[in-house]
């Protein structure tokens, strides 16, 4: 798979036991990103990387989307 989001990590948190996916990256201020119904974190993709020139990102896939449970 293509990398969609450069000079991210990936790393899976678990919460209430559950599993969620969450990518971060950038510097700054944190900013948390959330996509919408029936979307997943790559909603993001093109939008991620300028901001995470200015901010530290926190783009998550919501319980049920996308890698997480």
């Amino acid at each position: 798979m293509a990398n969609w989001f450069p000079g991210f990590g990936r790393q899976r948190i678990r919460a209430n036991g559950v599993a969620l996916n969450v990518l971060h990256g950038g510097a700054g201020d944190p900013v948390l990103l959330l996509h919408g119904y029936p979307q997943t974190h790559l909603l993001w993709h093109k939008v991620a990387p300028r901001l995470a020139a200015h901010y530290r990102l926190v783009v998550p896939d919501l319980r049920g989307y996308g890698d997480s449970e």
